[in-house]
């Protein structure tokens, strides 16, 4: 009976001891995700709340491609006009539309 009484406490220390490493690698492992997914939560918080880089200044001031459109079609026509009234001779009309088309 002392041989039984031996191999079963033996046998319930073996599995005391299997029980305890097991729990505590589980949990130490669970403690490795929660700290990697509160980290990957924390850059993508980091990353949603970075505003986004300043665009690049222009180098030189666009005047308006509209206004600017319209305003040379206007003194276009006017020159036409002009021409066509027998004010501004071909060489002026020339000199005048080429200096407006720059």
């Amino acid at each position: 009976m002392p041989g039984l009484l031996r191999g079963v406490a033996r046998t319930a220390v073996v599995a005391g001891t299997a029980t305890a490493v097991s729990n505590r690698v589980s949990r130490r492992q669970a403690g490795r995700w929660s700290q990697q997914e509160q980290q990957q939560a924390y850059e993508q918080q980091q990353a949603a709340a970075a505003p986004p880089p300043p665009p690049p200044a222009p180098a030189a001031p666009a005047p308006p491609a509209g206004d600017d459109m319209t305003s040379k079609l206007d003194q276009l026509q006017k020159l036409g006009e002009l021409k066509a009234q027998g004010l501004l001779t071909e060489e002026e009309f020339t000199q005048q539309k080429s200096r407006l088309l720059g």
